[in-house]
């Protein structure tokens, strides 16, 4: 773990500034919100604990694939996020850009550069037959009641959670303060990349596991919410896993970065953290 607090920073200095922070995460009339409503239709009436079980089952077997992390960079370029109301520029471009601007304010964060780089990573799931429903948008807990902060959360209540008493409590099957540990997470390319990097023993430090396991996790660490849920090493993450939104969503801009120039200083984080191939 890394030591001491981290140093906040204010983000309307780099915001783009032609947007206002407001004008971010637009789930009412984005150019793209038909197709964004529908993404997370799909996934607030799949998503389960007999479903995300199925997921974890499948995925962590660690099977589908033997590449290094810039190969997965690469095949980024293949994917747009269809839950995104803000852009429809290819994920690698919103990596390097969240990347950069970690790094322009953290400089002497090395892990925390590369955190930024690979955060979406997981996403990599879509390319491989995965439906996007199952793979990008915000996290939520499954096996309790959906919170009214979860984006389109009335379309929660078509999800077979919602109507298994077992699950559709505000604890449902967790007891109080259990710990995000011990809590099943809706299926997505947070919860996938942690588990491939935790497999193939990465050594970001657990602040940086922590900003990729919940940056999707907008109605804990925007709305909130579930804090019956969570417990004291949590509360110590949620700070870092804040300041990683930051970047995550205000680095959202036109200015494209010039990758190929940015590879090397990249590739060697990569080398010293998650070095060679790794299987996915």
């Amino acid at each position: 773990m890394v030591e001491g607090p981290i140093e906040c920073v204010d983000v309307s200095e780099f915001r783009p500034e032609e947007k206002e922070a407001a004008e971010f995460r637009n789930y009412v009339d984005s150019p793209r919100i038909a197709i964004v409503r529908e993404t997370y239709r799909l996934m607030h009436e799949n998503q389960s604990v007999e479903f995300v079980q199925g997921q974890r089952a499948k995925w962590c077997r660690f099977d589908h694939c033997e590449m290094t992390i810039m190969e997965a960079l690469d095949e980024l370029n293949k994917l747009i996020d269809d839950s995104d109301p803000d852009v429809d520029i290819p994920n690698i471009v919103h990596a390097f850009q969240t990347a950069e601007r970690l790094r322009q304010h953290h400089p002497g964060k090395d892990w925390l550069h590369l955190t930024g780089l690979i955060h979406d990573l997981g996403k990599v799931m879509a390319l491989w037959g995965e439906p996007q429903w199952a793979v990008v948008g915000d996290t939520y807990p499954v096996g309790c009641a959906a919170d009214s902060s979860i984006v389109f959360a009335e379309q929660c209540a078509k999800g077979p959670d919602a109507q298994d008493q077992r699950y559709n409590t505000q604890l449902g099957m967790y007891e109080r303060n259990c710990g995000l540990d011990n809590v099943l997470m809706s299926w997505g390319h947070d919860e996938y990349l942690y588990q491939v990097l935790k497999h193939n023993k990465c050594t970001i430090p657990d602040e940086g596991m922590a900003m990729i396991r919940f940056h999707s996790f907008y109605p804990w660490h925007t709305g909130n919410a579930y804090g019956h849920l969570t417990n004291s090493k949590d509360e110590a993450m949620l700070p870092w896993v804040r300041e990683m939104n930051k970047f995550d969503l205000y680095s959202k801009d036109s200015c494209m970065p010039d990758i190929e120039a940015l590879i090397p200083y990249y590739q060697g984080l990569i080398d010293k953290y998650c070095p060679g191939n790794l299987e996915w």
